[in-house]
């Protein structure tokens, strides 16, 4: 008879995400153990994930470790990990910022953080990119609020915001905001030909192109890109991942940095319609964006995404800065992605040619959806 592990979880929803919330404590203390317990927790690899808590999309396949601080900046401690769907393969590259937005929420109900009347601010330090977010998380009479009439984009309802701010977010892998040193770069693609990109580490190390130097238009939906394009964008953030030195063979990417640096394309604000069928004049944007989730386009935008995207927005000559809308006011960019409208803000420092970004900051919603135990067999 197999043994069966008992394992307290908490599935909320964070943004545009959706994952399991887990204490540290409860993990297994040996950290070589964590990969094979996510994987079957999760039900990977099966693309329906039927006999595990996944939702058979990278956006419904993550998990957040949280545990007390003992940093003095920082109250909570949160390790993200990216569960892959069809591969027995889970990343701890990188942060998910969508995911981020239940922290706070999740820390103060497993009473690590002490709620104030109003609003309760919670320190997290993510320990995948070495980086301090501030949540501002809604509380009264010592419980977290959920309900409000705060909208975000791919997300059915109203709840209550959770203001994110990245503190410091430039250079997660270390080696700056700009990793190759360079505004822009050019990739020779095989196959294809020459691309410039912009590669821009801020809260997530992205790479950005234009739509149109890949045959696109920054208009397509998710079911609109076919294997063709997949397999060039993949083939372009493989050699943006060589680039940055995080592994020197770009096919083997999708097996060995399967979730940064994350695919960009971007275009110049235009009128557009949204996957809930919802029209969007050129006006409401600042930016056309489009993102890929482990190797398969994302339904909506990435909160670390936005957050670097609003970073590269700032920065003289990125790809992000020549399509962005010239009267953009940077503390409020509106980004246009399949799933809506994601407004987003930065606050950075003169700085010659490259500003310092002392932080950037978006609103999200989290939502408490069930606690329990899962039996891990």
């Amino acid at each position: 008879m197999s043994s069966v592990r008992k394992l307290p979880v908490t599935i909320m929803r964070g943004g545009t995400s959706k994952g399991v919330y887990i204490l540290e404590k409860d993990l297994p203390a040996d950290k070589s153990e964590w990969d094979a317990l996510l994987l079957r927790l999760m039900g990977s690899p099966d693309p329906k994930q039927i006999d595990g808590l996944g939702g058979s999309y990278s956006v419904t396949s993550k998990v957040a470790i949280i545990k007390k601080s003992e940093r003095e900046d920082a109250d909570v401690d949160y390790t993200f990990a990216q569960v892959s769907v069809d591969k027995p393969l889970v990343s701890y590259k990188g942060n998910c910022g969508n995911i981020s937005s239940g922290v706070g929420p999740f820390a103060i109900e497993q009473g690590l953080v002490e709620p104030l009347e109003g609003e309760t601010p919670v320190r997290i330090y993510n320990t995948n990119t070495d980086k301090i977010i501030i949540a501002d998380v809604k509380t009264h009479n010592g419980e977290v609020v959920y309900d409000g009439d705060f909208r975000i984009a791919g997300v059915p309802g109203t709840a209550s915001p959770v203001r994110l701010k990245f503190v410091n977010p430039a250079g997660t892998l270390g080696k700056g905001l700009l990793p190759t040193g360079n505004v822009t770069d050019e990739l020779d693609v095989p196959g294809y030909g020459k691309v410039t990109v912009s590669i821009v580490d801020a809260a997530n190390p992205l790479v950005f192109v234009k739509a149109a130097d890949l045959g696109l238009t920054g208009k397509e939906l998710p079911h609109e890109l076919n294997s063709a394009n997949l397999e060039l964008l993949e083939k372009v953030r493989g050699l943006a991942a060589v680039k940055i030195g995080l592994l020197e063979d770009y096919t083997r990417a999708a097996w060995e940095t399967p979730g940064i640096p994350k695919m960009t394309f971007v275009a110049e604000a235009d009128a557009y319609t949204s996957a809930d069928g919802a029209a969007h004049s050129k006006e409401d944007i600042d930016l056309l964006s489009r993102m890929m989730s482990m190797q398969k386009p994302h339904p909506s935008y990435a909160m670390t995404g936005a957050m670097c995207t609003a970073a590269a927005a700032v920065i003289p000559g990125t790809i992000v800065n020549q399509v962005l809308s010239p009267d953009t006011d940077t503390q409020f960019i509106r980004i246009g992605h399949p799933g809506g409208i994601l407004e987003c803000g930065v606050d950075y420092k003169e700085n010659g040619t490259v500003p310092v970004i002392e932080d950037t900051f978006g609103f999200r919603t989290a939502n408490c959806l069930m606690t329990g135990t899962a039996m891990i067999r």
